[in-house]
């Protein structure tokens, strides 16, 4: 008879647990479902903080060995040297509208759906037959001219410096911003296809000419291809949000376009060009915010309102010359609601309402 082969027997390692693992340690929060490395500005937490607040690094506040990484050329990570600005604490801003990756897609989608509807409602019932053809005309050649101006700030001013902040709430405003503006600028040119394929005398290839050669829109493209040239985010948020979409941005969209558009047997511009609107104004909450912090900073504030004195005897000047530039285009239409003065000394008001709640003085050249 065989032997029978006894099964070989193996043996494994016993498991020692000595406490140095990652999370044995007992610390006062351990139990905490929520995160302790920050305060929150109310009372409990938002998921807007929790996933913004202390994202992007800092060796002021975590890294207490310096930037692990850095540039070839300069400091390393996230520099406060990118702006000529000071704050005694960047991690103090807070978005107020507390933007990030859900509301962008939620908000952004809810717009797209809206302008879909009025575009398909309006191609449904043949609105356009109804315009009359001075206002075709204007809307082919002006409102299709502002389309190139909101997507040169889209992909030129705010995408280029939504990574120059020195924290993630900052380049995470900034960042939507430019967000906003892509879209409005495609629903813009959608809308020029509708347009151009509806059975009306529509011209959608004219707003070319006009944003590169018609002399009424020159000084506003002018400004815009210089602000595409700041190199300092701040003065390049500045200068856009607070001044250039004041004097002119909002010249046009508020004072004119959502003026007049109706009187002209047009619903559908209103709609589209106020998702517009209602963009800058959730962009203005952030960006005055922000302003508001460095002009009321207990170290920088003075500094601070000094320097955007500056800037604002550089831009308000430039804006000023584009706004008044477009003063023929207020001619235009067969029904003119408004004449350019009361636009420009309405647009001028709501920005000196802005500079006063910065705490900063009005420039000169505003006065009414």
């Amino acid at each position: 008879m065989t032997a029978s082969i006894e099964p070989k027997q193996r043996s494994f390692p016993t498991i020692e647990f000595t406490d140095s693992e990652a999370g044995a340690k007992e610390f006062p929060s351990s139990k905490s479902r929520t995160y302790s490395y920050y305060t929150p500005a109310k009372r409990r937490s938002t998921m807007y903080e929790d996933v913004t607040v202390d994202v992007q690094p800092d060796p002021d506040r975590h890294l207490t060995q310096g930037w692990l990484y850095g540039f070839g050329d300069g400091p390393g990570g996230y520099p406060q040297q990118w702006t000529v600005a000071a704050s005694s604490n960047w991690h103090q801003f807070l978005d107020p509208n507390e933007e990030w990756d859900q509301t962008i897609f939620r908000n952004n989608s809810a717009v797209v759906h809206q302008v879909e509807l009025c575009l398909t409602n309006a191609r449904r019932a043949r609105a356009y037959d109804g315009w009359n053809t001075p206002w075709l005309t204007f809307v082919a050649r002006n409102l299709g001219a502002w389309m190139h101006a909101e997507n040169g700030l889209a992909l030129h001013v705010f995408t280029s410096i939504q990574r120059s902040g020195p924290t993630n709430m900052i380049n995470t405003a900034v960042a939507v911003n430019a967000a906003h503006k892509m879209r409005f600028a495609q629903d813009l040119a959608l809308f020029n296809l509708d347009l151009s394929e509806a059975d009306v005398t529509f011209d959608g290839s004219v707003h070319v000419d006009v944003w590169k050669d018609a002399p009424e829109w020159q000084p506003v493209r002018r400004t815009v291809e210089q602000l595409t040239a700041v190199p300092d985010w701040c003065e390049l948020l500045f200068a856009t949000n607070i001044v250039f979409e004041q004097l002119v941005g909002s010249l046009f969209r508020t004072e004119l376009i959502m003026q007049i558009a109706a009187r002209n047997g047009d619903y559908i511009t209103p709609t589209i060009v106020g998702t517009g609107e209602h963009d800058y104004d959730r962009d203005l909450n952030y960006t005055r915010t922000l302003f508001q912090m460095l002009t009321r900073d207990a170290k920088h504030g003075d500094a601070n309102k000094a320097l955007f004195g500056t800037w604002m005897a550089l831009w308000v000047p430039r804006c000023l010359e584009a706004a008044r530039a477009l003063q023929p285009i207020w001619s235009q239409p067969a029904d003119k609601a408004v004449t350019f003065a009361t636009s420009l000394d309405a647009a001028i008001a709501k920005f000196t309402v802005l500079l006063e709640s910065l705490n900063l003085d009005v420039p000169k050249e505003l006065a009414l």
